[in-house]
């Protein structure tokens, strides 16, 4: 039997015939030509919004029930996962826990590409035993092909243990619909080195990416406006942050927001609360948990007001 490429057909394979000629072309015509296939990245995130937004509200229902986000892929994809998964703490101060991301070939995948690993669908599916998957949680699965085995595996052993799956690819016509509770595929076209998906998909996996769990962040009360109120404070440049916040809402110089985050143990949101409703640090706490964890509800004061407040002159 003559051999079958079970990828020659998908869309991230396919060669771009505007890049045919790229090797002889100046850099700067190269650079101009990269920009031009970028802009179509764009374009195809935007087609999947209310699939993003959806997306986000399987998140939120999960976390605010107790359940975890895992994001799981292999190569590329599954980096960008792992970049995630990694930032949620320092930027919106959740425990290590909540957002998870599981590479094929384990964390040394991570900088030493691991061949063969992407293409174990059993190993995928131990996965995610090991990570004991739970009804309460949603696992993303992220392959931009749509076809790595691994992620499959993942997806069919989270799906066994009851967890909301969502998946993203670029690769539209993905016969998982009846699979999983979400596909977010971004259309981006043949990249402009066929097959490289580090390149349009991999910019479209990060911008779906990181509107899944910004938005979700954002909608569990991590923020208060575009502030980052649940910041960890482990390095200068945060305790720098804080002060800046606590200052610029508060109306305060940065040694008052200094005093206030102190007496906070280096809290922004009970500092906030403790400085402009003269609460104590334990009824800062009480008062955002019933708020569940919303500064705005807690202060029942819109950013933009304190801002303005903080910009009158006395």
């Amino acid at each position: 039997m003559a051999y079958q490429s079970k990828w020659q057909h998908l869309p991230t394979e396919a060669i771009n015939p505007d890049t045919l000629g790229i090797d002889r072309m100046p850099t700067l015509d190269i650079i101009d030509l990269v920009v031009q296939e970028d802009r179509k990245v764009v374009a195809a995130v935007q087609r999947e919004r209310e699939r993003i937004a959806h997306g986000v509200e399987i998140i939120v229902s999960a976390l605010r029930k107790g359940g975890r986000l895992v994001l799981v892929g292999a190569g590329t994809s599954g980096r960008l996962g792992v970049i995630e998964a990694t930032e949620m703490p320092t930027t919106f101060g959740t425990p290590a826990r909540l957002v998870h991301a599981i590479m094929a070939g384990g964390q040394g995948a991570v900088f030493r590409t691991r061949e063969g690993a992407e293409d174990n669908f059993e190993e995928g599916a131990r996965s995610m035993a090991r990570a004991r998957i739970t009804k309460r949680d949603v696992v993303i699965g992220v392959s931009a092909s749509g076809i790595t085995q691994f992620v499959r595996g993942a997806l069919t052993g989270a799906r066994k243990k009851g967890a909301r799956i969502v998946f993203v690819t670029c690769w539209p016509g993905t016969e998982l619909q009846n699979f999983v509770d979400l596909i977010i595929a971004p259309a981006v076209g043949p990249e402009v080195i066929a097959g490289s998906t580090r390149l349009k998909a991999g910019t479209a996996t990060k911008m779906v990416l990181n509107m899944l769990t910004t938005i979700s962040m954002i909608r569990i009360g991590k923020t208060y406006g575009n502030l980052m109120v649940d910041i960890h404070v482990g390095s200068e440049k945060a305790r720098d942050r804080a002060r800046r916040i606590v200052a610029t809402v508060t109306g305060g110089t940065q040694d008052e927001a200094t005093v206030w985050l102190k007496k906070a143990r280096w809290n922004v949101k009970a500092a906030l609360l403790m400085k402009l409703t003269g609460v104590t640090y334990a009824q800062a706490v009480r008062r955002l948990k019933t708020a569940e964890d919303s500064v705005r509800t807690a202060l029942g004061k819109d950013l933009e007001q304190s801002l303005q407040d903080a910009r009158e002159p006395s």
